[in-house]
């Protein structure tokens, strides 16, 4: 099979979707790779490196993209690319499709095979295509709550980990998953007040067994919600619906319950955002303020370390990569049906439920597509 890889466009991205050592692996798998030159150098992979490991440099996306059976992105494809995609052809990334009505119709237009990271599952019920950037976003999201915080910025002028005499900064993390637990972590590291909100007794068990008294856990409701904010300098959103919208937690109104100057790191931006009040920001403008509230809801926030979330990201995807290569889309799916999972657009039909119905857009199961040639 011919793979692309493509230099990613989108503001700020620095990613990679294949490391050199990726590509050893699939051209001694038979496959030839593409690259589109400087799709590394940002963050210290050099064309050299691809070109020793196997890939043919190309220095245009359009010859990517006119060549590559599958290409393999790590952002979602920006209207430039996604007018380029063509019927046949397989799109291995992140999507987030059900906020994005225009790249929907794109990837539909196209009549492209398109299969989402953020939808693949695994035996036990976790998304571990997501997980590697989760857990990457999670720890930057009380980096960047914690600078966000400082006056200079907007914030309130809270040290999160406060000194002897002072109290130490609050932090509410709403969602106990991947995200959540380890903006906790970073936060509880920090020595914050941190308590975690979520619907799941399960987890909330699960994290008081693994951080005791030092996190405070407490189910996830309106009303303890609404309690938590007015006492937090800083919330991290981190909910996630596989695929679907993020739901809204925080309203425009619950606004004035914080103090004037606390930060919202809104980590489900990808998915619409969990506060009513967000929307997308970049790394080069990652801040906002609404009735006195600091909103950070960077789109690409693991962008911003992105040598460490490339190794991170590629380390989970590359066994993908080589079934779908080794076995080609259909046959791969057949046989895995955590992969199958992944599959949002197929030849102008959405697969996706979650998207179809974000959209108001008619649906194919995925069984359809998978049994019909």
């Amino acid at each position: 099979m011919d793979i692309g890889v493509l230099r990613e466009i989108k503001n700020n991205e620095y990613r990679v979707g294949m490391t050199p050592g990726g590509v050893k692996e699939l051209v001694r798998d038979g496959h030839s790779v593409l690259v589109q030159c400087g799709a590394g150098s940002a963050i210290g992979l050099c064309d050299e490196d691809y070109a020793a490991a196997g890939a043919e440099l190309v220095s245009e996306a359009s010859e990517v993209f006119a060549r590559a059976e599958m290409v393999v992105k790590v952002k979602e494809p920006q209207p430039e690319e996604y007018q380029q995609l063509r019927p046949g052809q397989l799109l291995f990334t992140y999507l987030h499709l059900a906020p994005d009505l225009a790249q929907t119709q794109g990837l539909l237009k196209s009549g492209c095979t398109a299969i989402a990271y953020e939808t693949v599952t695994d035996a036990r019920g976790g998304l571990p295509l997501l997980a590697p950037m989760s857990e990457v976003a999670g720890r930057m999201a009380i980096q960047a709550g914690a600078h966000c915080l400082e006056k200079a910025q907007g914030g309130r002028g809270v040290l999160l980990g406060g000194v002897p005499g002072v109290a130490p900064g609050r932090v509410l993390v709403l969602g106990g998953g991947v995200v959540g637990i380890n903006a906790a972590r970073m936060a509880l590291g920090l020595g914050a007040d941190v308590t975690i909100l979520d619907k799941s007794l399960a987890r909330l068990k699960e994290l008081d067994g693994l951080y005791g008294p030092g996190l405070k856990t407490l189910y996830s409701t309106a009303d303890n919600i609404e309690f938590e904010l007015s006492r937090s300098d800083l919330v991290i959103g981190a909910v996630l619906i596989p695929g679907a919208a993020a739901p809204r937690l925080v309203t425009r109104d619950m606004l004035k319950l914080l103090p004037q100057g606390a930060v919202l790191v809104d980590v489900a931006i990808d998915q619409g955002g969990c506060f009513e009040t967000s929307r997308a920001t970049t790394h080069q403008q990652p801040t906002f303020e609404v009735d006195g509230i600091v909103h950070y809801c960077v789109a690409n926030m693991p962008g911003a370390v992105a040598r460490t979330s490339t190794f991170a990201l590629t380390n989970a995807t590359l066994p993908f990569i080589q079934a779908l290569a080794n076995q080609g889309w259909r046959q791969a799916l057949q046989q895995d049906e955590h992969l199958a999972r992944g599959l949002n657009v197929h030849q102008n039909q959405v697969v996706c439920q979650a998207v179809a119905e974000a959209h108001g857009l008619s649906h194919t199961p995925l069984d359809q597509v998978l049994t019909t040639n």
